[in-house]
């Protein structure tokens, strides 16, 4: 289906908040139109004030801030977050090997481990390292990739890569966007691989997403809902979705 152009600029400000920066000849093959019609994009959201141009592409404005205070950008609906994130928390058990995803939903997780005992715990985000790196009681393993700003993550195949031949107990899975038809989606492609490498390595996976992400669509597809074996959300979700995932054999719990 054809984007109109509000459409398609919203998308390609997705894909440059998620991944800080975006070159004109990707863009244009991605979105398959001309150079110059992404050029037009970028300009119009230069003058919203969202990115900043430079040649051959763009860049997210005021990530050099955020990186240097290790932030991440997404600060929405934090209170149904934390929530989450306790309700996630109680699916940890002393001696389990975890696996971290990149995000803010699941960065809240990682300032609630505390106390456990003999906790592995596996993560592409820089940000998560730093929080629980100090803990003698959690064995931190770090992936390698690609550094990618916005997420403070790392990405791309070598991140995959690096988790091959791994098994955990359990998975904390992110995502962007979560529905029946297009299952979880997610802004940029080179997460793509990345998050089957985890999904392949754990026992079970959480998928933790608040209320807001459920029933949207976002970039890159991951999969069908089948790849989880629960999702953890928050109270404020709709009972239709409850009933319609339900129905699905998609396990529920609500924090």
């Amino acid at each position: 289906m054809k984007l109109l152009p509000q459409q398609r600029r919203e998308k390609i400000f997705n894909l440059i908040r998620e991944d800080g920066h975006a070159k004109v000849l990707d863009l244009s093959k991605i979105f398959k139109v001309t150079e110059v019609t992404i050029r037009q994009d970028l300009e119009k959201l230069e003058d919203e004030g969202l990115v900043i141009r430079e040649h051959g592409g763009a860049y997210l404005k005021n990530i050099s801030a955020n990186v240097q205070n290790i932030e991440l950008l997404n600060k929405e609906n934090m209170t149904e977050k934390e929530a989450i994130a306790r309700k996630a928390v109680e699916m940890i058990n002393d001696g389990d090997t975890i696996i971290l995803d990149s995000g803010t939903t699941v960065t809240e997780i990682a300032k609630l481990i505390s106390g456990f005992k003999n906790l592995t715990v596996i993560t592409n985000a820089l940000n998560i390292a730093l929080i629980l790196g100090a803990d003698p009681e959690i064995n931190l393993i770090l992936t390698g990739g690609e550094f990618k700003a916005p997420t403070l993550s790392l990405t791309g195949q070598k991140a995959a890569d690096s988790l091959e031949g791994l098994h955990v107990d359990k998975l904390f899975l992110a995502t962007a966007g979560i529905a029946l038809k297009s299952g979880l989606t997610y802004p940029s492609i080179s997460d793509i691989c990345v998050k089957r490498a985890m999904i392949e390595s754990a026992d079970v996976v959480y998928l933790v997403a608040d209320s807001s992400k459920i029933g949207k669509n976002s970039f890159a597809s991951l999969g069908a809902l089948s790849l989880i074996d629960y999702l953890i959300t928050d109270s404020k979700i709709n009972e239709d979705y409850i009933d319609l995932f339900s129905s699905h054999d998609v396990k529920m719990i609500i924090s």
